[in-house]
């Protein structure tokens, strides 16, 4: 009874001065895009500046800082949803989520957020591109993408998601070339190597610790697969990106 009090006193003390939310189906048109994989739209988006703009932003706390973050974490928690029902892992979308959350709070001022905002929907949207490629992949070839991105940690070998599979090792090395257009081992590199960019540039592990986490045999080779795959060193990759994104 106290808070509708309270809503009522509030309407009619600040109806005329607030101004309206922006129109919802400007929010669903780049949730939507998010979902579907349009990378074009989403930067558009982000270019404009449409996330830290002011008109149409409800106040939900008094300073613009948290007011911005508790606006991220809507955002987050939104397009986390809406990829999950354009087909993203429920866990893999919830993992997503949590991390740029986490960061969005450690955040100290509002262009840091901006630009996590940015990172974050990309990240995404890059996500559901992918996955509407892979979406025409075969079923055995999709269980060994899902594999490896759940076991990015592990040493994946054909051999390995042979057993998974239960499909022969040539067998399964000829369809997922076929599907993909990399080897397995290739795509296992890759994959982890993107991993590896993810923590040189939102985390403080030192490189033999990254190593370690992806199972490289060593610090000196996953430096040298590294710098294959990326151009630079993963030394020269921190220096570039790390103080930049925060």
């Amino acid at each position: 009874m106290k808070l509708t009090k309270e809503w009522v006193e509030n309407e009619l003390k600040h109806s005329e001065a607030l101004e309206n939310h922006r129109p919802p189906d400007e929010e669903y048109a780049f949730y939507c895009a998010v979902r579907d994989g349009d990378m074009e739209y989403v930067q558009k988006n982000c270019t404009a500046e449409v996330f830290s703009n002011p008109t149409g932003m409800g106040v939900l706390a008094k300073d613009p800082l948290q007011n911005l973050k508790y606006h991220f974490v809507i955002t987050a928690a939104l397009v986390t949803r809406y990829c999950i029902t354009g087909g993203m892992a429920a866990e893999q979308g919830y993992r997503l989520s949590d991390f740029y959350i986490n960061r969005a709070d450690a955040c100290t001022d509002i262009n840091a957020v901006v630009e996590l905002h940015h990172a974050m929907v990309q990240d995404f949207t890059g996500k559901m591109r992918l996955k509407k490629k892979t979406d025409v992949i075969s079923k055995p070839v999709s269980q060994c993408v899902d594999y490896i991105y759940d076991h990015i940690n592990e040493r994946i070998t054909v051999q390995t998601l042979s057993g998974y599979t239960g499909l022969s090792v040539s067998y399964l090395s000829r369809v997922f070339k076929q599907n993909l257009g990399v080897s397995v081992s290739d795509y296992v590199r890759e994959k982890k190597i993107e991993k590896a960019q993810a923590l040189l540039r939102y985390s403080d592990a030192s490189l033999i610790d990254i190593a370690n986490y992806l199972a490289f045999s060593s610090q000196s080779h996953f430096i040298q697969v590294f710098e294959e795959l990326v151009g630079i060193t993963p030394k020269k990759y921190r220096d570039k990106y790390y103080k930049s994104i925060w």
